[in-house]
Protein backbone atom coordinates (compact mmCIF):
# COMPACT_ATOMS: atom_id res chain seq x y z
CA UNK A 1 0.00 0.00 0.00
CA UNK A 2 2.56 2.23 0.73
CA UNK A 3 4.44 1.73 -2.32
CA UNK A 4 1.26 2.72 -3.86
CA UNK A 5 1.19 5.65 -2.52
CA UNK A 6 4.18 6.98 -3.46
CA UNK A 7 3.89 6.14 -7.13
CA UNK A 8 1.04 8.15 -6.81
CA UNK A 9 2.98 10.89 -5.07
CA UNK A 10 5.65 11.01 -7.88
CA UNK A 11 2.92 10.86 -10.65
CA UNK A 12 1.52 14.43 -9.27
CA UNK A 13 3.45 17.45 -8.82
CA UNK A 14 4.16 16.48 -5.13
CA UNK A 15 2.52 14.99 -1.73
CA UNK A 16 2.62 16.27 1.25
CA UNK A 17 3.90 13.81 2.94
CA UNK A 18 7.05 13.88 0.77
CA UNK A 19 8.03 17.31 1.74
CA UNK A 20 7.75 17.47 5.25
CA UNK A 21 4.51 18.38 7.52
CA UNK A 22 3.87 22.22 7.66
CA UNK A 23 0.47 23.64 9.17
CA UNK A 24 0.71 27.23 8.73
CA UNK A 25 -2.69 28.82 9.04
CA UNK A 26 -3.96 31.40 6.51
CA UNK A 27 -7.49 33.01 5.37
CA UNK A 28 -8.63 31.00 2.60
CA UNK A 29 -11.88 30.12 1.07
CA UNK A 30 -11.30 26.74 0.18
CA UNK A 31 -9.79 24.01 2.20
CA UNK A 32 -7.77 22.89 -0.42
CA UNK A 33 -5.97 26.59 -0.82
CA UNK A 34 -4.53 26.06 2.50
CA UNK A 35 -3.56 22.34 1.71
CA UNK A 36 -1.66 23.88 -1.32
CA UNK A 37 -0.03 26.79 0.62
CA UNK A 38 1.38 23.83 3.47
CA UNK A 39 2.74 22.07 0.60
CA UNK A 40 3.96 25.19 -0.84
CA UNK A 41 5.43 26.43 2.42
CA UNK A 42 7.37 22.56 3.53
CA UNK A 43 9.07 23.53 0.05
CA UNK A 44 10.40 26.66 1.21
CA UNK A 45 11.53 25.00 3.93
CA UNK A 46 13.51 22.53 1.77
CA UNK A 47 15.27 25.21 -0.64
CA UNK A 48 13.41 23.78 -3.25
CA UNK A 49 12.70 27.13 -4.74
CA UNK A 50 11.65 26.44 -7.68
CA UNK A 51 9.14 24.21 -6.89
CA UNK A 52 7.88 26.15 -3.87
CA UNK A 53 7.33 29.46 -6.09
CA UNK A 54 5.54 27.04 -8.55
CA UNK A 55 3.52 26.13 -5.53
CA UNK A 56 2.56 29.14 -4.39
CA UNK A 57 1.43 30.83 -7.86
CA UNK A 58 -0.77 27.19 -8.26
CA UNK A 59 -2.14 28.66 -4.84
CA UNK A 60 -2.89 32.03 -6.24
CA UNK A 61 -4.31 30.66 -9.65
CA UNK A 62 -6.64 28.12 -8.14
CA UNK A 63 -8.11 31.19 -5.15
CA UNK A 64 -8.13 34.22 -7.12
CA UNK A 65 -7.94 36.78 -4.27
CA UNK A 66 -5.73 34.47 -1.78
CA UNK A 67 -3.22 37.22 -1.04
CA UNK A 68 -0.44 34.68 1.31
CA UNK A 69 0.46 33.21 -1.77
CA UNK A 70 2.25 36.34 -3.00
CA UNK A 71 4.24 36.21 0.23
CA UNK A 72 5.30 33.01 -0.48
CA UNK A 73 6.49 33.56 -3.64
CA UNK A 74 8.31 37.14 -2.69
CA UNK A 75 10.07 34.44 0.22
CA UNK A 76 11.34 32.01 -2.50
CA UNK A 77 13.69 35.49 -3.81
CA UNK A 78 15.59 35.14 -0.81
CA UNK A 79 18.55 32.48 -1.04
CA UNK A 80 19.48 34.39 2.30
CA UNK A 81 22.35 31.40 3.58
CA UNK A 82 23.25 30.73 0.20
CA UNK A 83 24.02 34.87 0.21
CA UNK A 84 21.80 35.22 -3.11
CA UNK A 85 18.76 37.57 -3.38
CA UNK A 86 16.76 38.64 -5.78
CA UNK A 87 14.73 41.96 -4.92
CA UNK A 88 13.07 43.24 -7.68
CA UNK A 89 11.42 39.92 -8.30
CA UNK A 90 10.48 39.69 -4.77
CA UNK A 91 9.31 43.23 -4.42
CA UNK A 92 7.04 42.60 -7.99
CA UNK A 93 5.74 39.48 -6.16
CA UNK A 94 5.00 41.88 -2.84
CA UNK A 95 3.22 44.38 -5.00
CA UNK A 96 0.69 41.87 -6.07
CA UNK A 97 -0.88 41.92 -2.57
CA UNK A 98 -3.63 44.34 -3.21
CA UNK A 99 -6.55 43.19 -0.51
CA UNK A 100 -4.84 43.60 2.85
CA UNK A 101 -7.83 43.88 4.10
CA UNK A 102 -8.63 39.96 3.85
CA UNK A 103 -5.75 39.92 5.81
CA UNK A 104 -5.34 38.83 9.66
CA UNK A 105 -3.33 40.65 11.81
CA UNK A 106 -0.88 37.84 11.77
CA UNK A 107 -0.74 37.73 8.04
CA UNK A 108 -0.08 41.43 7.74
CA UNK A 109 2.53 40.58 10.00
CA UNK A 110 4.31 38.17 8.16
CA UNK A 111 3.97 40.28 4.64
CA UNK A 112 5.14 43.62 6.95
CA UNK A 113 8.43 41.43 7.31
CA UNK A 114 9.19 40.34 4.30
CA UNK A 115 8.81 43.93 2.77
CA UNK A 116 11.62 44.97 5.54
CA UNK A 117 13.76 42.15 4.03
CA UNK A 118 13.32 43.65 -0.09
CA UNK A 119 13.25 47.16 1.61
CA UNK A 120 16.13 50.13 1.84
CA UNK A 121 19.74 49.45 3.19
CA UNK A 122 22.40 46.84 2.22
CA UNK A 123 21.94 43.09 2.46
CA UNK A 124 23.21 42.71 5.86
CA UNK A 125 21.20 45.54 7.46
CA UNK A 126 17.68 44.01 5.49
CA UNK A 127 18.45 41.15 6.81
CA UNK A 128 19.14 41.76 10.84
CA UNK A 129 15.77 44.38 10.15
CA UNK A 130 13.82 41.23 9.22
CA UNK A 131 15.07 39.08 11.59
CA UNK A 132 14.12 41.73 14.27
CA UNK A 133 10.31 41.70 12.37
CA UNK A 134 10.55 38.09 12.93
CA UNK A 135 11.56 37.87 16.64
CA UNK A 136 8.37 40.40 16.86
CA UNK A 137 6.09 37.97 15.55
CA UNK A 138 7.46 34.89 17.62
CA UNK A 139 7.01 36.77 20.76
CA UNK A 140 3.65 37.92 19.58
CA UNK A 141 2.48 34.17 18.62
CA UNK A 142 4.40 31.82 21.15
CA UNK A 143 2.69 28.82 19.91
CA UNK A 144 3.19 29.41 16.35
CA UNK A 145 5.67 26.85 14.81
CA UNK A 146 5.56 29.06 11.58
CA UNK A 147 6.79 31.86 13.17
CA UNK A 148 9.34 30.57 15.14
CA UNK A 149 10.96 28.49 12.13
CA UNK A 150 10.80 31.52 9.82
CA UNK A 151 12.62 33.27 13.11
CA UNK A 152 14.94 30.70 13.55
CA UNK A 153 16.23 30.54 9.72
CA UNK A 154 16.25 35.01 10.52
CA UNK A 155 18.91 34.69 13.12
CA UNK A 156 21.49 31.94 11.58
CA UNK A 157 21.03 34.25 8.19
CA UNK A 158 21.86 36.85 10.47
CA UNK A 159 24.75 35.01 12.37
CA UNK A 160 23.38 33.89 15.04
CA UNK A 161 23.57 30.47 14.61
CA UNK A 162 23.25 29.02 18.14
CA UNK A 163 20.19 31.30 18.67
CA UNK A 164 18.30 29.55 16.00
CA UNK A 165 19.50 26.44 16.30
CA UNK A 166 18.13 26.29 19.69
CA UNK A 167 14.37 27.78 18.25
CA UNK A 168 14.77 25.69 15.36
CA UNK A 169 15.30 22.47 18.45
CA UNK A 170 12.07 23.34 19.78
CA UNK A 171 10.15 23.07 16.87
CA UNK A 172 11.52 20.30 15.98
CA UNK A 173 10.14 18.56 19.39
CA UNK A 174 6.84 19.49 18.86
CA UNK A 175 6.60 18.78 15.55
CA UNK A 176 9.41 15.99 14.14
CA UNK A 177 8.21 15.92 10.80
CA UNK A 178 8.58 19.87 10.36
CA UNK A 179 11.05 20.10 7.39
CA UNK A 180 12.15 23.39 8.44
CA UNK A 181 13.36 22.22 11.92
CA UNK A 182 15.36 19.41 10.94
CA UNK A 183 16.53 21.69 8.02
CA UNK A 184 17.92 24.56 10.29
CA UNK A 185 19.20 22.42 13.02
CA UNK A 186 21.37 21.17 10.68
CA UNK A 187 22.81 24.52 9.55
CA UNK A 188 22.80 25.72 13.12
CA UNK A 189 25.23 23.18 14.21
CA UNK A 190 27.14 22.64 11.19
CA UNK A 191 30.77 22.76 12.51
CA UNK A 192 33.08 20.37 14.06
CA UNK A 193 32.56 21.25 17.15
CA UNK A 194 28.59 21.64 17.39
CA UNK A 195 28.12 18.77 14.74
CA UNK A 196 27.15 16.19 16.99
CA UNK A 197 24.46 17.89 18.35
CA UNK A 198 22.60 17.68 15.17
CA UNK A 199 23.10 14.11 14.59
CA UNK A 200 19.41 12.84 15.28
CA UNK A 201 18.10 15.57 13.32
CA UNK A 202 20.51 15.04 10.28
CA UNK A 203 19.26 11.07 10.28
CA UNK A 204 15.46 11.93 10.16
CA UNK A 205 15.90 14.81 7.39
CA UNK A 206 16.32 12.61 4.46
CA UNK A 207 13.25 10.85 5.38
CA UNK A 208 10.88 13.57 6.67
CA UNK A 209 11.33 15.27 2.69
CA UNK A 210 12.55 12.81 0.16
CA UNK A 211 11.59 14.42 -2.76
CA UNK A 212 13.68 17.08 -2.33
CA UNK A 213 16.99 17.11 -3.03
CA UNK A 214 18.19 19.67 -1.25
CA UNK A 215 16.96 17.99 1.62
CA UNK A 216 18.86 14.76 1.14
CA UNK A 217 21.96 16.41 0.94
CA UNK A 218 21.88 18.41 3.95
CA UNK A 219 22.16 15.37 6.20
CA UNK A 220 26.10 15.22 4.63
CA UNK A 221 26.68 18.30 6.25
CA UNK A 222 26.62 16.60 9.58
CA UNK A 223 27.98 13.84 8.50
CA UNK A 224 30.93 15.35 7.05
CA UNK A 225 31.62 17.29 10.00
CA UNK A 226 32.14 13.86 11.83
CA UNK A 227 33.68 12.00 9.34
CA UNK A 228 31.52 9.66 8.59
CA UNK A 229 32.00 9.01 5.38
CA UNK A 230 30.27 6.28 4.64
CA UNK A 231 27.18 8.45 5.13
CA UNK A 232 28.10 11.10 3.39
CA UNK A 233 28.32 9.27 0.13
CA UNK A 234 25.28 7.61 0.38
CA UNK A 235 23.56 11.23 1.03
CA UNK A 236 25.14 12.82 -1.92
CA UNK A 237 24.17 10.28 -4.46
CA UNK A 238 20.52 10.30 -3.18
CA UNK A 239 20.57 13.94 -3.48
CA UNK A 240 22.63 14.25 -7.01
CA UNK A 241 20.30 11.12 -8.42
CA UNK A 242 17.45 12.89 -7.36
CA UNK A 243 18.31 16.32 -8.74
CA UNK A 244 18.97 14.78 -12.00
CA UNK A 245 15.90 12.84 -11.93
CA UNK A 246 13.58 16.06 -11.62
CA UNK A 247 15.42 17.78 -14.08
CA UNK A 248 14.79 15.40 -16.78
CA UNK A 249 11.64 14.86 -15.84
CA UNK A 250 10.52 18.17 -16.05
CA UNK A 251 12.75 19.41 -18.57
CA UNK A 252 14.70 22.10 -16.50
CA UNK A 253 17.95 23.71 -17.29
CA UNK A 254 20.71 21.70 -16.76
CA UNK A 255 21.86 24.06 -14.42
CA UNK A 256 19.39 23.17 -12.04
CA UNK A 257 20.72 19.94 -10.84
CA UNK A 258 22.58 20.00 -8.19
CA UNK A 259 26.20 20.44 -8.44
CA UNK A 260 26.80 21.57 -4.55
CA UNK A 261 26.03 17.66 -3.58
CA UNK A 262 27.82 16.23 -6.60
CA UNK A 263 30.99 18.29 -5.66
CA UNK A 264 30.53 16.92 -1.87
CA UNK A 265 29.94 13.22 -3.20
CA UNK A 266 33.27 13.51 -5.10
CA UNK A 267 34.94 14.34 -2.22
CA UNK A 268 33.36 11.82 -0.28
CA UNK A 269 34.71 9.27 -2.35
CA UNK A 270 38.41 10.91 -1.76
CA UNK A 271 37.92 10.42 1.83
CA UNK A 272 37.19 6.86 1.38
CA UNK A 273 39.94 6.32 -0.84
CA UNK A 274 37.74 5.54 -4.12
CA UNK A 275 39.98 7.60 -6.06
CA UNK A 276 38.74 5.95 -9.21
CA UNK A 277 34.94 7.05 -8.54
CA UNK A 278 35.82 10.66 -7.99
CA UNK A 279 37.41 11.22 -10.91
CA UNK A 280 34.30 9.55 -13.10
CA UNK A 281 32.36 12.52 -11.13
CA UNK A 282 34.55 14.74 -12.95
CA UNK A 283 34.14 13.13 -16.39
CA UNK A 284 30.39 13.80 -15.85
CA UNK A 285 30.66 17.36 -15.11
CA UNK A 286 32.55 17.43 -18.05
CA UNK A 287 29.71 15.91 -20.06
CA UNK A 288 26.80 18.38 -18.56
CA UNK A 289 29.04 21.14 -19.68
CA UNK A 290 29.32 19.72 -22.86
CA UNK A 291 25.15 19.15 -23.01
CA UNK A 292 24.52 22.32 -21.59
CA UNK A 293 26.43 23.78 -24.75
CA UNK A 294 28.56 25.90 -22.12
CA UNK A 295 26.02 27.40 -19.56
CA UNK A 296 27.66 29.14 -17.45
CA UNK A 297 25.63 27.47 -14.35
CA UNK A 298 26.47 23.81 -15.02
CA UNK A 299 30.24 24.96 -14.21
CA UNK A 300 29.66 25.87 -10.79
CA UNK A 301 31.83 23.69 -9.17
CA UNK A 302 34.13 22.76 -11.93
CA UNK A 303 37.42 24.47 -10.73
CA UNK A 304 36.88 23.68 -7.54
CA UNK A 305 36.37 20.07 -8.35
CA UNK A 306 39.18 19.72 -11.20
CA UNK A 307 42.04 21.54 -7.90
CA UNK A 308 40.64 18.81 -5.03
CA UNK A 309 40.96 16.27 -7.34
CA UNK A 310 44.50 16.64 -8.58
CA UNK A 311 45.73 17.83 -5.26
CA UNK A 312 43.88 14.98 -3.57
CA UNK A 313 45.55 12.53 -5.62
CA UNK A 314 48.87 14.00 -6.47
CA UNK A 315 47.88 13.58 -10.00
CA UNK A 316 50.20 16.38 -11.01
CA UNK A 317 50.08 15.61 -14.77
CA UNK A 318 46.62 17.00 -15.26
CA UNK A 319 47.38 19.97 -13.34
CA UNK A 320 46.24 21.77 -16.65
CA UNK A 321 43.93 19.72 -17.99
CA UNK A 322 41.11 19.90 -15.36
CA UNK A 323 40.74 23.45 -16.05
CA UNK A 324 41.07 23.48 -19.84
CA UNK A 325 37.38 24.51 -20.93
CA UNK A 326 35.41 21.45 -22.73
CA UNK A 327 34.10 24.06 -24.51
CA UNK A 328 34.47 26.41 -27.04
CA UNK A 329 31.77 28.91 -28.79
CA UNK A 330 32.81 30.86 -32.58
CA UNK A 331 33.15 34.55 -31.76
CA UNK A 332 33.79 37.80 -33.99
CA UNK A 333 37.36 37.03 -34.58
CA UNK A 334 37.52 32.84 -34.13
CA UNK A 335 36.70 31.03 -31.36
CA UNK A 336 37.01 31.02 -27.90
CA UNK A 337 36.00 30.08 -24.60
CA UNK A 338 32.65 29.86 -23.37
CA UNK A 339 33.59 30.63 -19.87
CA UNK A 340 34.75 33.36 -18.46
CA UNK A 341 36.67 32.05 -15.08
CA UNK A 342 36.25 33.91 -11.94
CA UNK A 343 38.50 35.20 -9.48
CA UNK A 344 37.90 32.51 -7.29
CA UNK A 345 38.43 30.05 -10.10
CA UNK A 346 41.16 31.37 -11.25
CA UNK A 347 42.87 31.30 -7.75
CA UNK A 348 41.80 27.55 -7.42
CA UNK A 349 43.88 27.32 -10.87
CA UNK A 350 47.13 29.45 -9.60
CA UNK A 351 47.02 26.89 -6.60
CA UNK A 352 46.83 23.88 -7.96
CA UNK A 353 49.12 24.34 -11.15
CA UNK A 354 51.32 26.44 -9.14
CA UNK A 355 51.63 23.46 -6.33
CA UNK A 356 52.41 20.83 -9.59
CA UNK A 357 55.38 23.68 -11.39
CA UNK A 358 56.68 23.61 -7.59
CA UNK A 359 57.22 20.05 -7.39
CA UNK A 360 58.80 20.02 -10.82
CA UNK A 361 60.68 22.71 -9.96
CA UNK A 362 59.44 25.16 -12.19
CA UNK A 363 58.70 28.37 -12.17
CA UNK A 364 55.71 29.22 -10.05
CA UNK A 365 55.52 32.60 -10.46
CA UNK A 366 52.83 33.22 -13.15
CA UNK A 367 50.45 30.93 -11.07
CA UNK A 368 50.99 32.41 -8.09
CA UNK A 369 49.98 36.17 -10.12
CA UNK A 370 46.56 34.65 -10.51
CA UNK A 371 45.94 33.78 -6.89
CA UNK A 372 47.46 37.42 -5.71
CA UNK A 373 44.74 38.56 -8.67
CA UNK A 374 41.32 36.85 -6.42
CA UNK A 375 42.81 38.48 -3.12
CA UNK A 376 43.05 41.79 -4.53
CA UNK A 377 39.18 41.64 -5.56
CA UNK A 378 38.42 39.87 -2.18
CA UNK A 379 40.42 42.70 -0.19
CA UNK A 380 38.73 45.34 -2.17
CA UNK A 381 34.88 43.26 -1.65
CA UNK A 382 35.83 43.43 2.18
CA UNK A 383 35.86 39.63 1.88
CA UNK A 384 38.65 39.12 5.10
CA UNK A 385 38.16 35.63 5.10
CA UNK A 386 38.60 34.64 1.33
CA UNK A 387 41.54 37.14 1.61
CA UNK A 388 43.51 35.23 3.96
CA UNK A 389 42.71 32.43 2.01
CA UNK A 390 44.31 33.19 -0.62
CA UNK A 391 47.31 34.37 0.89
CA UNK A 392 47.39 31.29 2.58
CA UNK A 393 47.65 29.67 -0.65
CA UNK A 394 50.04 31.66 -2.12
CA UNK A 395 52.45 30.65 1.14
CA UNK A 396 51.44 26.99 0.45
CA UNK A 397 52.99 26.81 -3.34
CA UNK A 398 55.92 29.44 -2.11
CA UNK A 399 56.37 26.59 0.73
CA UNK A 400 56.22 23.74 -1.34
CA UNK A 401 59.05 25.43 -4.03
CA UNK A 402 61.41 26.14 -1.04
CA UNK A 403 60.79 22.52 0.24
CA UNK A 404 62.07 21.32 -3.65
CA UNK A 405 64.83 23.75 -3.66
CA UNK A 406 65.92 22.70 -0.51
CA UNK A 407 65.15 25.13 2.04
CA UNK A 408 62.85 22.83 4.14
CA UNK A 409 63.17 25.21 7.64
CA UNK A 410 62.13 28.22 5.09
CA UNK A 411 59.14 25.70 4.08
CA UNK A 412 57.92 25.29 7.27
CA UNK A 413 57.91 28.77 8.33
CA UNK A 414 55.75 29.77 5.33
CA UNK A 415 53.01 27.14 6.20
CA UNK A 416 53.17 27.90 9.77
CA UNK A 417 52.07 31.30 8.38
CA UNK A 418 49.69 29.69 6.13
CA UNK A 419 47.69 27.85 8.81
CA UNK A 420 47.41 31.22 10.78
CA UNK A 421 45.36 32.88 7.68
CA UNK A 422 43.63 29.63 6.89
CA UNK A 423 41.95 29.61 10.68
CA UNK A 424 40.56 32.89 10.51
CA UNK A 425 38.25 30.81 8.97
CA UNK A 426 35.97 29.90 12.16
CA UNK A 427 33.19 28.57 10.45
CA UNK A 428 34.30 24.87 9.00
CA UNK A 429 31.66 23.37 6.64
CA UNK A 430 32.36 21.21 4.07
CA UNK A 431 35.34 20.48 1.98
CA UNK A 432 37.66 22.67 2.74
CA UNK A 433 37.56 25.91 0.75
CA UNK A 434 41.57 26.00 1.09
CA UNK A 435 41.73 22.58 -0.87
CA UNK A 436 44.65 21.19 1.38
CA UNK A 437 44.64 21.86 4.56
CA UNK A 438 48.00 23.98 5.87
CA UNK A 439 48.34 21.53 8.82
CA UNK A 440 48.33 18.46 6.58
CA UNK A 441 50.62 19.95 3.92
CA UNK A 442 53.34 21.15 6.77
CA UNK A 443 52.83 17.54 8.71
CA UNK A 444 53.46 16.02 5.31
CA UNK A 445 56.62 17.77 4.80
CA UNK A 446 58.21 16.80 8.49
CA UNK A 447 57.35 13.61 7.74
CA UNK A 448 59.29 13.69 4.74
CA UNK A 449 62.55 15.62 6.95
CA UNK A 450 62.24 12.34 9.39
CA UNK A 451 60.65 14.55 12.21
CA UNK A 452 57.53 12.52 13.13
CA UNK A 453 56.56 13.75 17.02
CA UNK A 454 56.56 17.67 15.29
CA UNK A 455 54.34 15.95 12.18
CA UNK A 456 51.90 14.11 13.83
CA UNK A 457 50.94 17.23 15.68
CA UNK A 458 50.32 19.40 12.59
CA UNK A 459 47.73 16.22 11.53
CA UNK A 460 45.85 16.02 15.35
CA UNK A 461 45.80 20.06 14.34
CA UNK A 462 44.46 19.22 11.04
CA UNK A 463 42.24 16.76 12.31
CA UNK A 464 40.68 19.23 14.79
CA UNK A 465 39.28 21.22 11.48
CA UNK A 466 38.47 18.44 8.99
CA UNK A 467 37.78 15.26 11.60
CA UNK A 468 38.89 11.87 9.67
CA UNK A 469 40.08 13.32 6.79
CA UNK A 470 41.45 10.05 4.95
CA UNK A 471 45.33 12.10 4.63
CA UNK A 472 45.71 13.45 7.90
CA UNK A 473 44.70 10.07 9.49
CA UNK A 474 46.84 8.16 7.04
CA UNK A 475 50.00 10.75 8.31
CA UNK A 476 49.37 10.07 11.78
CA UNK A 477 49.79 6.89 11.45
CA UNK A 478 52.73 7.05 10.03
CA UNK A 479 54.01 9.64 12.08
CA UNK A 480 53.23 7.14 15.14
CA UNK A 481 54.61 4.23 13.82
CA UNK A 482 57.90 6.24 13.57
CA UNK A 483 57.71 7.60 16.87
CA UNK A 484 56.67 3.75 18.06
CA UNK A 485 53.68 4.51 20.02
CA UNK A 486 49.86 3.67 19.24
CA UNK A 487 47.79 6.22 17.59
CA UNK A 488 43.98 6.09 18.35
CA UNK A 489 42.64 8.42 16.42
CA UNK A 490 41.16 11.73 17.41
Amino acid sequence: MRQALLMLCLAATICPASVGVVDFKVTAAKPATQECFNRAVAMLHNFWFEEAREQFEACAAAEPGFQMAWWGVAMTYNHSLWNQVWPDEARAALKKITAEDKLSARERAFVDAVRVLYGAGSKVEREQAYAKAMGAIYKAYPDDLEAATFYSLSLIAAKKRMRGGAIAFDVYGKQPQHPGAAHYIIHAFDDPEHAILALPAARRYADIAPEAHHALHMPAHIFLQLGMWDDTVRSNEKSWAASVAWQTRKKLAMSLRDYHSQYWLAYAYLQQGRNADAWKVWEVKKQDIIDSQGDGEVYRYWAALGAMLVVETGSWDRAAEVFADPVTIRRAGGEGHAHSPSGLDRALEGLTRGLAAARAGEDVGPWIDKIEQARLIAVQKNQDVAAARYEAQVLMVRAVAARKAGKSEEAITLLSKASLLEEKDLLVSGPPDIIKPTHELAGEMLLEMERPAEALKKFQKSLERQPNRLASVSGARKASEKLGVSWSGQ
